[in-house]
């Protein structure tokens, strides 16, 4: 008898996570023929979401950047690239590895390979990442919308004269896709073509030697909404844990903006979409730090775990970004944290965001649990009307943050 409960129960056991595999994978087949119509529609979004996809996809060595953004000017079909390519540092520094014979032991002694073979093998290798990206980009356009492609390399390394990174782009191209295609790429010597194609390098990569883009990116992005300040209407009484939730994303835009401004810097946020969450996107002009950064804001009472963190990530790498900001009101789970190690990420809880509002000048607090009685008493409009604030003697001076009760819930 107790078999077969042990049977059954098994078997029941089995069902369900067949059900829960089926709906995860119709969704995921979903949304593949979401981008599929997208792309094939030719709106804007689709089509920059599936060229990333081309790139993201393309096969390199492990440590491969993998990083870029794209745009797309609809008039005139021109498809612009800002990519990420690999250091010279990237290289691998050992030719061989010989074991020596000494006094009845062996010693390994490393041979390295010459300055001159370095810096010739890193010329090659960029100028054929260049026209095998452009190769690729134009033999996925099924759709035919893609007449030109620019594509501006871009290098990221540390300046052994003082230390510093650097950012520089160190390569750029116009080319059109009759000429392009034309070229018999397995033959062709990969600098020789690009110069032939009228690129624009410095006459040895290797120096990281920067040029001017032929064109640079765009930064309008149809996402983009209108948005509003939200940051006058602090106080240290305003509980962000139940702050509308666009209002919320608006202050995050806010804030992010007033700490980038010094730098010449903009913060905008976008509509809501299946962007993956993208709910503003920062441009910083710093040529060290710089570059494209994708935002989160999660209005969170319940402890933030890897799942988040790793949505970020991918959302990051479809947007070609240089990094990913994740802001929340709650706290992270170590699993979190774990996998945000060594990535282009940064993961704000709720009270260094506390802290980061207090830095320009807005003091509000986060109460968790007063925000999870919230959320149960959302139907009764008076009670969600007076939820946010509190009395000024029930404050406190600085800024608070409570995690009572803060899981379980959304």
């Amino acid at each position: 008898m107790k078999k077969k409960v042990d049977y059954d129960g098994g078997v029941k056991d089995w069902e369900k996570r067949k059900a829960e595999f089926s709906a995860k994978l119709n969704q995921q087949h979903e949304e593949v023929e979401a981008m599929r119509a997208a792309y094939q529609s030719c709106s804007e979004d689709g089509l920059l979401e599936y060229w990333s996809q081309v790139l993201f996809h393309s096969e390199y060595p492990e440590n491969f950047p993998k990083s870029f953004a794209l745009d797309y000017v609809t008039e005139t079909q021109m498809l612009v690239v800002d990519y990420e390519l690999p250091d010279i540092e990237c290289l691998p520094k050992v030719k061989e590895l010989k074991y020596i014979a000494v006094r009845n032991e062996l010693r390994l002694r490393e041979v390295r390979v010459s300055d001159a073979w370095t810096n010739r093998t890193y010329e090659d290798v960029l100028y054929q990442i260049c026209l095998r990206s452009i190769y690729e980009l134009f033999q996925s356009d099924s759709v035919n919308v893609v007449s030109t492609i620019v594509f501006n390399g871009w290098v990221n390394y540390v300046d052994r004269s003082n230390g510093q990174e650097q950012n520089a782009c160190i390569l750029s191209i116009e080319v059109t896709k009759a000429e392009f295609l034309e070229l018999n790429l397995a033959q062709v010597e990969p600098r020789s073509c690009f110069r032939s194609l009228k690129g624009v390098s410095g006459s040895k990569l290797a120096s990281r030697s920067a040029v001017r883009p032929i064109l640079q990116l765009n930064k309008q992005d149809k996402r983009f909404v209108a948005s509003h300040d939200v940051a006058y209407v602090l106080d240290d009484s305003y509980n962000l844990a139940s702050m509308d939730w666009l209002d919320f994303e608006n202050l995050i835009r806010e804030i992010f903006e007033k700490e980038f401004r010094t730098n010449g810097g903009e913060v905008k946020i976008t509509r809501a979409s299946r962007d993956g969450g993208v709910d503003a996107i920062a441009f910083d002009p710093d040529p060290i730090r710089g570059g494209k950064i994708v935002i989160q804001a999660k209005r969170y009472t319940n402890t933030v775990g890897v799942s988040a963190v790793r949505d970020l990530f991918g959302t990051v790498h479809n947007e070609g970004a240089t990094k990913g900001i994740l802001v929340t009101t709650s706290i992270y789970g170590p699993d979190a944290y774990e996998f945000a190690k060594g990535k282009p990420l940064t993961l704000l809880n709720g009270s260094e965001l506390l802290y980061l509002l207090q830095k320009h000048g807005h003091k509000a607090r986060i109460g968790l649990a007063e925000a999870k009685r919230w959320k149960l008493n959302a139907k009764n409009p008076e009670r969600h009307r007076n939820s946010n604030r509190t009395s000024r003697t029930e404050s406190t001076s600085g800024p608070s943050l409570d995690f009572s009760e803060a899981h379980d819930w959304l």
